[in-house]
C-alpha cells in the first residue's frame, strides 16, 4: 500500500528540480499581454464596445501611450499564480447586461487560463454607457476611417437614441 502511495506522490513532483537543481524557472507576463488577450475576446462579442471608442484602434495596434489600452487592467498575484482583470465597456441598447457580463467573463477566463496557465481570480466588468446601434456603428466606422483618431469625446455619447 505504501509503495502505491509513494509512486503517486513522485508523479506530482516536478522532475526539473531533480534534473536541474540549481536552475530557477521564472515566467513573467506583462500587462499588455493580458490586454491583448482581452481585446481579442471582446472582438468576438456582439453588442459591446470598449470605452472611449478605441476598441478598433486597439485591435489594429493604434492605441495610445506605451500601448496601454484604456478600460482594461490586470493585476497579477505571483504568490497564488493568479490574475484579476477589470474591463470597462459600453453596451448597445437592447442587449441583456447580465448575459453580456457572463459572456465576457467566461470568454476572458477561458482564454487567459488557456494561454497563460494562470488562474483567473476575478473578471470585473463595468458597463460605462448605453449606446444606440447607430452610435456603436459610427464609433467603429470612424476608427477605421481616421487612423490618427484614437479617442472620441464624451459629448458623442450623449446623443439621443
Amino acid at each position: 500500500m505504501n509503495d502505491i502511495k509513494q509512486k503517486v506522490d513522485v508523479k506530482k513532483v516536478d522532475t526539473k528540480e531533480f534534473e536541474l537543481p540549481e536552475t530557477l524557472f521564472v515566467r513573467d507576463i506583462e500587462n499588455r499581454v493580458f490586454q491583448g488577450i482581452v481585446l481579442q475576446c471582446l472582438s468576438r462579442i456582439e453588442g459591446i464596445t470598449l470605452i472611449e471608442g478605441n476598441f478598433i484602434d486597439s485591435l489594429l495596434g493604434r492605441s495610445g501611450l506605451e500601448g496601454n489600452v484604456k478600460g482594461i487592467s490586470a493585476e497579477q498575484d505571483s504568490k497564488s499564480q493568479s490574475v484579476s482583470i477589470k474591463v470597462e465597456v459600453n453596451i448597445c441598447y437592447g442587449f441583456s447586461i447580465p448575459e453580456k457580463a457572463e459572456e465576457i467573463q467566461s470568454k476572458i477566463t477561458e482564454d487567459i487560463t488557456r494561454m497563460t496557465g494562470l488562474h483567473v481570480s476575478c473578471v470585473h466588468v463595468v458597463f460605462k454607457n448605453v449606446l444606440s446601434a447607430e452610435q456603436a456603428e459610427r464609433l467603429t466606422s470612424e476608427a477605421f476611417k481616421d487612423p490618427q483618431k484614437t479617442d472620441v469625446s464624451p459629448e458623442e455619447y450623449t446623443d439621443e437614441f
